[in-house]
This record gives structure tokens, sequence and C-alpha cells, in this order.
């Protein structure tokens, strides 16, 4: 991978891993356009530097991670579901990774489902505290996102709101679940890795553009999580529902005409 690849795709990470628009899709989409080979190393490249983008959350969101032991003790459950089932079909979900087809069709219609969410969901509690039974169900919507295109962040935020979280308490506990299951996805990838000593020497001869993903994806999620937040509880999800039916309609189209993206 070149700077320039190593930059963008960075700079596309950051930006999207915390809005609904599904970061792998767009990142599966950016490394054709960018014409990036697929490898090993481009696969765990992708999973790992969302090590980046979790702490943007530790450092934005630091006071709220030295709370209580309940406060950790709900995210472990809503982890659980995504955890068992990232472990149990692994290789499919892998396998679906470098199929454009299925994320253009995912933000085509989670894309719709995004322009009616604000009412079908417009009923909140007055109780907004995070229970057992909350971040379990959060955690089971979390588990639709292993298709690629749903957005891990579009199908939490869903499920707080089908629980009548507010948006906005919806989408902070989203990031904040996005810590352990990203950290245990990328720690997992690097693992699998690390293994293999031909794998070590990969990732040493390629630790400088690991670091550098990291760093831009790091930088561009402070400032994408902070608009993200300030716009869905201003105006709602309608914006990315839109935005998100416009990619996926052109990525098939462009498939569908047998166009390569990587040309354009």
């Amino acid at each position: 991978m070149t700077l320039f690849q190593t930059i963008v795709l960075g700079i596309v990470e950051g930006l999207t891993e915390f809005l609904p628009v599904s970061s792998t899709g767009h990142m599966i989409i950016a490394q054709k356009l960018l014409a990036v080979e697929s490898s090993e190393f481009v696969k765990v490249f992708t999973v790992n530097i969302q090590f980046g983008t979790i702490l943007s959350v530790i450092v934005l969101y630091w006071k709220r991670f030295f709370q209580t032991f309940d406060f950790y003790w709900k995210l472990f459950i809503a982890f659980l579901p995504a955890a068992a089932i990232g472990f149990l079909a692994s290789d499919y979900i892998d396998s679906l990774l470098e199929n454009v087809f299925v994320v253009a069709l995912m933000l085509v219609l989670g894309g719709i489902l995004m322009l009616f969410v604000d009412k079908w969901f417009a009923k909140t509690d007055e109780n907004q505290n995070m229970d057992w039974k909350r971040a379990l169900k959060i955690g089971f919507f979390q588990c639709i996102a292993m298709i690629p295109g749903v957005s891990r962040s579009m199908a939490t935020i869903v499920g707080g709101m089908t629980t009548k979280l507010t948006r906005r308490n919806a989408a902070e506990f989203s990031f904040f679940l996005a810590v352990p299951t990203m950290a245990a996805a990328s720690g997992y990838k690097l693992f699998g890795l690390i293994k293999d000593p031909v794998g070590i020497d990969m990732l040493k001869d390629n630790l400088i553009t690991l670091l550098m993903g990291n760093v831009v994806g790091f930088l561009v999620a402070m400032f994408a999580i902070k608009f993200f937040i300030g716009f869905v509880t201003k105006f709602g999800f309608k914006a990315f529902g839109y935005y998100r039916i416009v990619i996926g309609l052109l990525i098939l189209s462009l498939l569908f005409f047998n166009v390569d993206l990587a040309v354009i």
C-alpha cells in the first residue's frame, strides 16, 4: 500500500465508523477505487485501523469510562451476541468482505430504513438508564451489522431506539459498544497474523503503514463523532438515508454495466 492509499483509507475509516453509513462498505469500495490489491495484510489493516477510532471514543468520553462496574457489565452483555457469532462464523463473514454487490444492496436497504426510523421510534421513555435487557437487545441488533454494508452504527442505534432511547443516548451507547467490539475484532485479526512467522515479518514490513492509518483514523474520527452527535440530535437520520441510497444505487449501476471500480 502506498502512503496516499493509507491516508485515504484512514480518512474513510475515521469519517464513516461512527456514522450510520457502513464503514466496512465504504472501506471495500474505497479499496476498489484505489486499486488496493487484496492481501492478508490489507485484510488486517482494514480491521486493525479501528484501534485509532476506538481511541477517539475513549478520549472524547473518558469520564464515562471511569464509572461504576455496572457500565462495563452492560457493555459486556451487549458485546456477547456479536462475539459469539463472530467467532463461529468468522470465515463466512470474511468471504462477504469482498462482495461489493452485497455492500451496495445493504446500503440501499439500510438507507430506506433510515428514512423512517425518526418517525417509527419518535416516542422515548423518561427513563433513559441502560439496563441489561436494553443492552442485550442492542447487542443482538449489532449482529446484523456483520453483513457488509449494514453499518454497525446504524444497527446499534436503531436497536437502542427500539428500546425507546433518545437518538443521542442510542448513538452514544453505540459509540461505547464499539470499543469492546472493535477491539476484539482488531485483536483477533492481529493475533491471526502474528501467530505465523511469515505474518510477523509482514507486520514488521508494514508497521509504519498500520500506524499511519490508525493516526489518521483517530484524528478524523474525533471530528466525525462531534459532528454526528450534533447533527443527528437536531436533524435526525434522513440525510444519511438519502446518502446511503444514492451511493448504493450508483455502485449497483456500475456493477450492472460491468464498470471496473478500479478504473474510475
